[in-house]
Protein backbone atom coordinates (compact mmCIF):
# COMPACT_ATOMS: atom_id res chain seq x y z
CA UNK A 1 0.00 0.00 0.00
CA UNK A 2 1.22 3.17 -0.81
CA UNK A 3 2.09 6.08 1.92
CA UNK A 4 3.91 9.37 1.54
CA UNK A 5 6.88 8.03 4.08
CA UNK A 6 7.30 4.87 1.53
CA UNK A 7 7.45 7.44 -1.84
CA UNK A 8 9.53 10.12 0.26
CA UNK A 9 11.64 7.47 0.70
CA UNK A 10 11.87 5.44 -2.79
CA UNK A 11 14.11 6.92 -5.90
CA UNK A 12 12.58 8.65 -8.73
CA UNK A 13 14.01 6.00 -11.07
CA UNK A 14 17.88 5.15 -10.65
CA UNK A 15 20.31 6.42 -12.18
CA UNK A 16 20.40 7.18 -15.91
CA UNK A 17 23.77 6.21 -16.91
CA UNK A 18 24.34 4.52 -20.55
CA UNK A 19 20.97 6.35 -21.58
CA UNK A 20 22.22 9.74 -21.76
CA UNK A 21 23.90 11.86 -24.71
CA UNK A 22 27.28 11.17 -25.56
CA UNK A 23 28.26 14.74 -24.46
CA UNK A 24 27.18 13.95 -21.36
CA UNK A 25 30.86 11.86 -20.39
CA UNK A 26 32.74 13.04 -23.15
CA UNK A 27 32.32 17.39 -23.42
CA UNK A 28 33.11 18.43 -19.66
CA UNK A 29 32.69 22.31 -21.13
CA UNK A 30 29.73 21.14 -23.09
CA UNK A 31 27.97 19.70 -19.47
CA UNK A 32 29.43 22.66 -17.26
CA UNK A 33 27.07 24.51 -19.23
CA UNK A 34 24.28 23.12 -19.22
CA UNK A 35 24.18 22.49 -15.33
CA UNK A 36 24.49 26.30 -15.12
CA UNK A 37 20.99 28.29 -14.00
CA UNK A 38 18.88 29.84 -16.78
CA UNK A 39 18.88 33.53 -16.94
CA UNK A 40 16.26 35.57 -15.62
CA UNK A 41 14.36 35.95 -19.28
CA UNK A 42 14.52 34.17 -22.00
CA UNK A 43 15.02 37.90 -24.17
CA UNK A 44 18.70 38.04 -22.17
CA UNK A 45 20.25 35.44 -24.56
CA UNK A 46 17.67 33.11 -26.16
CA UNK A 47 20.23 31.09 -27.91
CA UNK A 48 21.48 29.71 -24.78
CA UNK A 49 18.02 29.57 -23.13
CA UNK A 50 16.68 27.66 -26.18
CA UNK A 51 20.20 25.56 -26.38
CA UNK A 52 19.94 24.41 -22.78
CA UNK A 53 15.64 23.81 -22.98
CA UNK A 54 16.51 21.99 -25.97
CA UNK A 55 18.56 19.39 -23.95
CA UNK A 56 16.61 19.41 -20.56
CA UNK A 57 12.88 19.06 -21.24
CA UNK A 58 13.49 15.85 -23.97
CA UNK A 59 15.80 13.54 -21.68
CA UNK A 60 13.11 14.81 -18.71
CA UNK A 61 10.58 13.37 -20.53
CA UNK A 62 12.11 10.15 -22.39
CA UNK A 63 13.73 9.40 -19.24
CA UNK A 64 10.25 9.15 -17.68
CA UNK A 65 9.17 7.04 -20.42
CA UNK A 66 11.72 4.67 -20.04
CA UNK A 67 11.56 4.16 -16.29
CA UNK A 68 7.72 3.32 -16.81
CA UNK A 69 6.17 6.47 -14.67
CA UNK A 70 3.62 9.04 -15.47
CA UNK A 71 4.33 11.07 -12.57
CA UNK A 72 7.09 13.38 -12.09
CA UNK A 73 8.65 15.40 -9.04
CA UNK A 74 11.40 18.16 -9.02
CA UNK A 75 13.31 16.38 -5.83
CA UNK A 76 13.32 13.06 -7.96
CA UNK A 77 14.65 14.51 -11.37
CA UNK A 78 17.57 15.91 -9.27
CA UNK A 79 18.73 12.77 -7.91
CA UNK A 80 18.16 11.18 -11.59
CA UNK A 81 20.65 13.53 -13.25
CA UNK A 82 23.51 13.75 -10.54
CA UNK A 83 26.58 14.16 -12.20
CA UNK A 84 30.17 14.04 -10.42
CA UNK A 85 28.06 15.06 -7.35
CA UNK A 86 26.38 18.38 -9.03
CA UNK A 87 22.82 18.61 -9.84
CA UNK A 88 21.15 20.75 -12.49
CA UNK A 89 20.35 24.27 -11.64
CA UNK A 90 18.11 24.90 -14.57
CA UNK A 91 15.65 21.96 -13.80
CA UNK A 92 12.56 23.59 -12.40
CA UNK A 93 12.56 26.19 -14.91
CA UNK A 94 12.38 23.50 -17.48
CA UNK A 95 9.51 22.00 -15.90
CA UNK A 96 7.89 25.44 -15.71
CA UNK A 97 8.46 25.34 -19.38
CA UNK A 98 6.87 21.89 -20.00
CA UNK A 99 3.41 23.36 -17.62
CA UNK A 100 3.56 26.26 -19.92
CA UNK A 101 3.51 24.38 -22.95
CA UNK A 102 1.07 21.93 -21.55
CA UNK A 103 3.03 19.01 -21.55
CA UNK A 104 2.90 18.69 -18.09
CA UNK A 105 -0.22 19.53 -15.87
CA UNK A 106 -0.09 19.52 -11.51
CA UNK A 107 -1.47 16.10 -10.12
CA UNK A 108 -4.19 18.15 -8.51
CA UNK A 109 -5.27 20.12 -11.65
CA UNK A 110 -5.51 17.11 -13.64
CA UNK A 111 -7.92 15.62 -11.10
CA UNK A 112 -9.89 18.46 -11.16
CA UNK A 113 -10.26 18.45 -14.97
CA UNK A 114 -12.04 14.90 -14.73
CA UNK A 115 -15.16 14.55 -13.00
CA UNK A 116 -13.66 12.20 -10.04
CA UNK A 117 -16.85 12.08 -7.46
CA UNK A 118 -15.92 8.47 -7.37
CA UNK A 119 -11.99 8.90 -6.08
CA UNK A 120 -12.83 9.06 -2.41
CA UNK A 121 -10.99 6.01 -1.80
CA UNK A 122 -9.22 7.19 1.32
CA UNK A 123 -6.42 5.85 2.44
CA UNK A 124 -4.27 9.18 1.82
CA UNK A 125 -4.51 8.30 -1.70
CA UNK A 126 -4.74 11.31 -2.72
CA UNK A 127 -3.28 14.15 -0.13
CA UNK A 128 -4.20 17.67 0.36
CA UNK A 129 -1.99 20.20 -1.07
CA UNK A 130 0.89 21.66 1.68
CA UNK A 131 -0.02 25.46 2.71
CA UNK A 132 3.04 26.56 1.26
CA UNK A 133 1.80 25.34 -2.02
CA UNK A 134 -1.69 26.81 -2.15
CA UNK A 135 0.32 30.04 -0.83
CA UNK A 136 2.37 30.03 -3.79
CA UNK A 137 -0.38 29.66 -6.35
CA UNK A 138 -2.44 32.26 -4.32
CA UNK A 139 0.57 34.76 -4.28
CA UNK A 140 1.13 34.12 -8.19
CA UNK A 141 4.78 32.69 -7.65
CA UNK A 142 5.12 29.90 -10.81
CA UNK A 143 7.95 28.19 -9.26
CA UNK A 144 7.55 24.48 -8.71
CA UNK A 145 8.04 22.64 -5.23
CA UNK A 146 10.48 19.83 -5.12
CA UNK A 147 7.53 17.99 -3.64
CA UNK A 148 5.10 18.60 -6.02
CA UNK A 149 3.75 15.70 -8.06
CA UNK A 150 3.30 16.61 -12.24
CA UNK A 151 1.92 14.62 -14.26
CA UNK A 152 3.12 13.98 -17.56
CA UNK A 153 -0.07 13.76 -20.09
CA UNK A 154 1.72 12.17 -23.14
CA UNK A 155 3.01 9.24 -21.26
CA UNK A 156 -0.16 8.84 -18.75
CA UNK A 157 -2.08 8.54 -22.29
CA UNK A 158 0.34 5.56 -23.37
CA UNK A 159 -0.39 4.05 -19.74
CA UNK A 160 -3.77 4.17 -20.01
CA UNK A 161 -3.89 2.48 -23.37
CA UNK A 162 -1.55 0.02 -21.78
CA UNK A 163 -3.08 -1.11 -19.19
CA UNK A 164 -6.75 -0.66 -21.71
CA UNK A 165 -5.57 -3.16 -24.39
CA UNK A 166 -4.29 -5.69 -20.93
CA UNK A 167 -8.01 -5.43 -19.96
CA UNK A 168 -9.05 -6.54 -23.67
CA UNK A 169 -6.69 -9.70 -23.51
CA UNK A 170 -7.52 -10.83 -20.17
CA UNK A 171 -10.56 -13.04 -18.85
CA UNK A 172 -12.28 -10.22 -17.05
CA UNK A 173 -12.78 -8.56 -20.38
CA UNK A 174 -15.39 -11.27 -20.79
CA UNK A 175 -17.99 -8.73 -19.32
CA UNK A 176 -17.37 -4.99 -19.51
CA UNK A 177 -18.03 -4.68 -15.45
CA UNK A 178 -14.75 -5.57 -13.30
CA UNK A 179 -14.03 -5.27 -9.91
CA UNK A 180 -11.82 -2.64 -9.18
CA UNK A 181 -9.51 -4.96 -7.29
CA UNK A 182 -9.28 -7.20 -9.83
CA UNK A 183 -8.42 -4.80 -12.41
CA UNK A 184 -5.83 -3.34 -9.74
CA UNK A 185 -3.93 -6.77 -9.69
CA UNK A 186 -4.50 -7.22 -13.48
CA UNK A 187 -2.19 -3.89 -13.90
CA UNK A 188 -0.09 -4.53 -11.27
CA UNK A 189 2.50 -5.36 -13.89
CA UNK A 190 2.24 -2.19 -16.08
CA UNK A 191 1.08 0.87 -13.16
CA UNK A 192 4.20 1.01 -10.72
CA UNK A 193 2.45 2.52 -7.87
CA UNK A 194 -1.20 2.67 -6.64
CA UNK A 195 -1.46 6.60 -7.35
CA UNK A 196 -0.28 6.02 -10.69
CA UNK A 197 -2.79 2.89 -11.58
CA UNK A 198 -5.88 5.36 -10.30
CA UNK A 199 -4.42 8.13 -12.62
CA UNK A 200 -4.99 6.05 -15.57
CA UNK A 201 -7.74 5.49 -14.15
CA UNK A 202 -8.91 8.50 -14.26
CA UNK A 203 -7.53 9.54 -18.08
CA UNK A 204 -9.44 6.17 -19.00
CA UNK A 205 -12.84 7.98 -17.65
CA UNK A 206 -11.89 11.46 -19.23
CA UNK A 207 -11.36 9.81 -22.63
CA UNK A 208 -14.61 8.02 -21.92
CA UNK A 209 -13.56 4.34 -21.85
CA UNK A 210 -14.23 3.44 -18.64
CA UNK A 211 -16.94 4.52 -15.86
CA UNK A 212 -16.63 3.88 -11.70
CA UNK A 213 -19.53 3.27 -9.52
CA UNK A 214 -19.48 2.09 -5.58
CA UNK A 215 -22.05 -0.72 -4.97
CA UNK A 216 -22.48 -1.81 -1.44
CA UNK A 217 -19.17 -0.34 -0.36
CA UNK A 218 -17.13 -1.83 -3.47
CA UNK A 219 -15.99 0.06 -6.49
CA UNK A 220 -17.27 -1.31 -10.19
CA UNK A 221 -15.35 -0.36 -13.04
CA UNK A 222 -17.22 -0.29 -16.42
CA UNK A 223 -15.49 -0.94 -19.85
CA UNK A 224 -16.63 0.36 -23.48
CA UNK A 225 -17.66 -2.58 -25.39
CA UNK A 226 -14.37 -1.62 -28.07
CA UNK A 227 -11.38 0.04 -28.49
CA UNK A 228 -13.39 3.52 -30.34
CA UNK A 229 -16.68 3.10 -28.64
CA UNK A 230 -18.09 5.31 -25.76
CA UNK A 231 -18.47 3.53 -22.21
CA UNK A 232 -22.27 3.63 -21.19
CA UNK A 233 -23.45 4.61 -17.99
CA UNK A 234 -23.68 1.15 -15.49
CA UNK A 235 -27.48 0.47 -15.54
CA UNK A 236 -29.26 -2.19 -13.57
CA UNK A 237 -28.42 -4.83 -15.69
CA UNK A 238 -24.82 -4.35 -15.23
CA UNK A 239 -25.05 -4.73 -11.33
CA UNK A 240 -27.33 -7.81 -12.20
CA UNK A 241 -24.90 -9.46 -14.03
CA UNK A 242 -21.19 -8.52 -11.54
CA UNK A 243 -23.44 -9.76 -8.68
CA UNK A 244 -24.16 -12.74 -10.80
CA UNK A 245 -20.42 -13.39 -11.63
CA UNK A 246 -19.47 -12.40 -7.89
CA UNK A 247 -21.96 -15.51 -6.50
CA UNK A 248 -20.44 -17.95 -9.63
CA UNK A 249 -17.04 -17.11 -7.37
CA UNK A 250 -18.24 -17.45 -4.25
CA UNK A 251 -20.27 -20.72 -4.89
CA UNK A 252 -17.22 -21.91 -6.61
CA UNK A 253 -14.75 -21.01 -4.06
CA UNK A 254 -17.15 -22.90 -1.25
CA UNK A 255 -17.52 -25.74 -3.04
CA UNK A 256 -13.50 -26.02 -3.09
CA UNK A 257 -13.63 -26.03 0.51
CA UNK A 258 -16.52 -28.50 0.99
CA UNK A 259 -14.50 -31.02 -1.29
CA UNK A 260 -11.33 -30.65 0.54
CA UNK A 261 -13.44 -31.41 3.40
CA UNK A 262 -15.03 -34.18 2.31
CA UNK A 263 -12.03 -35.64 1.41
CA UNK A 264 -10.22 -35.29 4.70
CA UNK A 265 -13.39 -37.16 6.25
CA UNK A 266 -12.72 -39.96 3.88
CA UNK A 267 -8.91 -39.97 5.38
CA UNK A 268 -10.31 -39.95 9.28
CA UNK A 269 -12.36 -42.77 8.37
CA UNK A 270 -9.87 -44.77 6.73
CA UNK A 271 -7.03 -44.22 9.83
CA UNK A 272 -10.21 -45.37 12.43
CA UNK A 273 -11.24 -47.90 10.54
CA UNK A 274 -6.67 -49.08 11.02
CA UNK A 275 -6.93 -48.43 14.49
CA UNK A 276 -10.27 -50.54 14.94
CA UNK A 277 -12.49 -47.47 16.18
CA UNK A 278 -15.23 -48.47 13.91
CA UNK A 279 -18.03 -46.09 16.14
CA UNK A 280 -15.20 -42.86 14.90
CA UNK A 281 -14.76 -44.56 11.19
CA UNK A 282 -18.86 -44.45 11.20
CA UNK A 283 -18.94 -40.98 12.18
CA UNK A 284 -16.65 -39.79 9.63
CA UNK A 285 -18.32 -41.28 7.22
CA UNK A 286 -21.12 -39.59 7.78
CA UNK A 287 -19.76 -36.50 8.26
CA UNK A 288 -18.44 -37.18 4.81
CA UNK A 289 -21.89 -38.05 3.40
CA UNK A 290 -23.65 -35.27 4.69
CA UNK A 291 -20.70 -32.75 3.37
CA UNK A 292 -21.17 -34.12 -0.34
CA UNK A 293 -25.12 -33.05 0.29
CA UNK A 294 -24.54 -29.97 0.65
CA UNK A 295 -21.54 -30.14 -2.09
CA UNK A 296 -24.37 -31.26 -4.59
CA UNK A 297 -26.79 -28.89 -3.55
CA UNK A 298 -23.94 -25.76 -4.28
CA UNK A 299 -23.34 -27.57 -7.52
CA UNK A 300 -27.20 -27.05 -8.30
CA UNK A 301 -27.05 -23.36 -7.70
CA UNK A 302 -23.96 -23.21 -9.33
CA UNK A 303 -25.11 -24.77 -12.88
CA UNK A 304 -28.03 -22.30 -12.11
CA UNK A 305 -26.21 -19.33 -11.98
CA UNK A 306 -23.57 -20.29 -14.73
CA UNK A 307 -26.90 -20.75 -17.18
CA UNK A 308 -28.20 -17.61 -16.54
CA UNK A 309 -24.66 -16.17 -17.24
CA UNK A 310 -24.44 -18.45 -20.52
CA UNK A 311 -27.68 -16.54 -21.23
CA UNK A 312 -26.81 -13.33 -20.71
CA UNK A 313 -23.55 -14.23 -22.54
CA UNK A 314 -25.54 -15.50 -26.22
CA UNK A 315 -27.98 -12.56 -25.64
CA UNK A 316 -25.41 -10.24 -26.07
CA UNK A 317 -23.39 -12.15 -28.77
CA UNK A 318 -27.04 -12.03 -30.19
CA UNK A 319 -27.66 -8.32 -30.19
CA UNK A 320 -24.41 -7.81 -31.38
CA UNK A 321 -25.21 -9.97 -34.68
CA UNK A 322 -28.33 -8.10 -34.78
CA UNK A 323 -26.73 -4.98 -34.86
CA UNK A 324 -24.08 -6.24 -37.69
CA UNK A 325 -27.23 -7.06 -40.00
CA UNK A 326 -28.81 -3.80 -39.52
CA UNK A 327 -25.26 -2.11 -40.21
CA UNK A 328 -25.00 -4.62 -43.61
CA UNK A 329 -28.68 -3.79 -44.25
CA UNK A 330 -28.37 0.19 -44.47
CA UNK A 331 -24.79 -0.13 -46.07
CA UNK A 332 -26.79 -2.69 -49.07
CA UNK A 333 -29.45 0.41 -48.93
CA UNK A 334 -27.19 2.90 -49.81
CA UNK A 335 -24.89 0.76 -52.51
CA UNK A 336 -28.29 -0.13 -54.14
CA UNK A 337 -29.86 3.07 -53.83
CA UNK A 338 -29.01 4.12 -57.77
CA UNK A 339 -29.54 0.47 -59.23
CA UNK A 340 -32.86 -0.75 -60.17
CA UNK A 341 -34.56 -3.54 -62.32
CA UNK A 342 -35.34 -1.66 -65.58
CA UNK A 343 -31.69 0.31 -65.51
CA UNK A 344 -30.23 -3.89 -65.07
CA UNK A 345 -32.12 -4.71 -67.84
CA UNK A 346 -31.09 -1.94 -70.32
CA UNK A 347 -27.52 -2.81 -69.36
CA UNK A 348 -27.92 -6.10 -70.83
CA UNK A 349 -29.31 -5.28 -73.93
CA UNK A 350 -26.74 -3.15 -74.41
CA UNK A 351 -24.12 -5.94 -73.64
CA UNK A 352 -26.04 -7.79 -75.66
CA UNK A 353 -25.93 -5.70 -78.86
CA UNK A 354 -22.44 -4.86 -78.13
CA UNK A 355 -21.30 -8.51 -78.44
CA UNK A 356 -23.98 -9.00 -81.73
CA UNK A 357 -21.94 -6.43 -83.15
CA UNK A 358 -18.17 -7.66 -82.18
CA UNK A 359 -19.24 -11.40 -83.56
CA UNK A 360 -20.23 -9.72 -86.99
CA UNK A 361 -17.19 -7.79 -87.13
CA UNK A 362 -15.21 -10.52 -86.55
CA UNK A 363 -16.74 -12.54 -89.68
CA UNK A 364 -16.24 -9.87 -91.72
CA UNK A 365 -12.60 -9.38 -91.36
CA UNK A 366 -12.06 -13.77 -91.45
CA UNK A 367 -14.08 -13.87 -94.59
CA UNK A 368 -11.80 -10.61 -96.34
CA UNK A 369 -8.33 -13.20 -95.11
CA UNK A 370 -10.09 -16.36 -97.07
CA UNK A 371 -9.56 -14.64 -100.19
CA UNK A 372 -12.33 -16.47 -101.79
CA UNK A 373 -10.98 -20.25 -100.44
CA UNK A 374 -13.76 -21.96 -99.29
CA UNK A 375 -13.51 -25.27 -98.20
CA UNK A 376 -16.03 -27.87 -98.13
CA UNK A 377 -15.76 -30.07 -94.53
CA UNK A 378 -17.50 -33.08 -95.53
CA UNK A 379 -14.78 -33.53 -98.25
CA UNK A 380 -11.91 -33.36 -95.92
CA UNK A 381 -13.46 -35.42 -93.41
CA UNK A 382 -13.79 -37.90 -96.47
CA UNK A 383 -9.90 -37.89 -97.44
CA UNK A 384 -9.49 -38.16 -93.61
CA UNK A 385 -10.92 -41.39 -93.22
CA UNK A 386 -9.42 -42.54 -95.94
CA UNK A 387 -5.40 -41.63 -94.82
CA UNK A 388 -6.81 -43.59 -91.44
CA UNK A 389 -7.99 -46.57 -92.99
CA UNK A 390 -4.21 -46.85 -94.98
CA UNK A 391 -2.99 -46.44 -91.90
CA UNK A 392 -3.93 -49.43 -90.30
CA UNK A 393 -3.45 -51.94 -93.03
CA UNK A 394 0.48 -50.95 -92.74
CA UNK A 395 2.52 -53.59 -91.30
CA UNK A 396 4.76 -52.76 -87.85
CA UNK A 397 8.50 -52.11 -88.64
CA UNK A 398 9.21 -54.31 -85.38
CA UNK A 399 12.64 -55.86 -84.52
CA UNK A 400 13.46 -59.67 -85.17
CA UNK A 401 14.04 -60.58 -82.14
CA UNK A 402 12.61 -57.96 -79.59
CA UNK A 403 13.49 -59.99 -76.28
CA UNK A 404 17.27 -59.87 -77.28
CA UNK A 405 16.80 -55.69 -77.02
CA UNK A 406 15.11 -54.62 -74.22
CA UNK A 407 12.59 -56.13 -72.21
CA UNK A 408 9.09 -56.48 -72.61
CA UNK A 409 6.12 -55.88 -70.12
CA UNK A 410 4.96 -59.13 -69.89
CA UNK A 411 6.87 -62.14 -67.71
CA UNK A 412 8.81 -64.66 -69.11
CA UNK A 413 8.61 -68.53 -67.67
CA UNK A 414 10.86 -69.58 -65.16
CA UNK A 415 13.33 -71.91 -66.13
CA UNK A 416 13.47 -73.54 -62.69
CA UNK A 417 11.38 -75.69 -61.52
CA UNK A 418 10.20 -75.43 -57.69
CA UNK A 419 11.58 -79.05 -57.02
CA UNK A 420 14.99 -77.43 -57.91
CA UNK A 421 14.48 -74.30 -55.86
CA UNK A 422 13.55 -76.58 -52.57
CA UNK A 423 16.82 -78.83 -52.96
CA UNK A 424 18.97 -75.11 -53.12
CA UNK A 425 17.31 -73.61 -49.93
CA UNK A 426 17.98 -76.75 -48.25
CA UNK A 427 21.74 -76.58 -49.43
CA UNK A 428 22.20 -72.96 -48.01
CA UNK A 429 20.43 -73.89 -45.06
CA UNK A 430 23.07 -77.08 -44.33
CA UNK A 431 26.01 -75.01 -44.59
CA UNK A 432 28.25 -73.81 -42.24
CA UNK A 433 29.26 -70.46 -43.19
CA UNK A 434 25.45 -69.83 -45.40
CA UNK A 435 27.35 -70.25 -48.04
CA UNK A 436 27.69 -72.46 -50.78
CA UNK A 437 31.19 -73.12 -52.84
CA UNK A 438 31.20 -72.71 -56.34
CA UNK A 439 31.58 -76.18 -57.10
CA UNK A 440 28.09 -77.51 -54.88
CA UNK A 441 26.10 -74.84 -56.34
CA UNK A 442 23.85 -75.42 -59.58
CA UNK A 443 25.36 -75.33 -62.64
CA UNK A 444 22.36 -74.22 -64.26
CA UNK A 445 22.09 -69.85 -63.19
CA UNK A 446 19.50 -68.50 -62.46
CA UNK A 447 18.68 -65.69 -64.68
CA UNK A 448 16.99 -62.78 -64.13
CA UNK A 449 13.48 -62.33 -64.87
CA UNK A 450 11.18 -58.72 -64.70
Amino acid sequence: MWSPEREAEAPAGGDPAGLLPPEWEEDEERMSFLFSAFKRSREVNSTDWDSKMGFWAPLVLSHSRRQGVVRLRLRDLQEAFQRKGSVPLGLATVLQDLLRRGELQRESDFMASVDSSWISWGVGVFLLKPLKWTLSNMLGDNKVPAEEVLVALELLKEKAEEVYRLYQNSPLSSHPVVALSELSTLCAGSCPDERTFYLVLLQLQKEKRVTVLEQNGEKIVKFARGPHAKVSPVNDVDVGVYQLMQSEQLLSRKVESLSQEAERCKEEARRACRAGKKQLALRSLKAKQRTEKRIEALHAKLDTVQGILDRIYASQTDQMVFNAYQAGVGALKLSMKDVTVEKAESLVDQIQELCDTQDEVSQTLAGGVTNGLDFDSEELEKELDILLQDTTKEPLDLPDNPHETFYTNSVPKPRISDTELEAELEKLSLSEGGLVSSSKSPKRQLEPTL
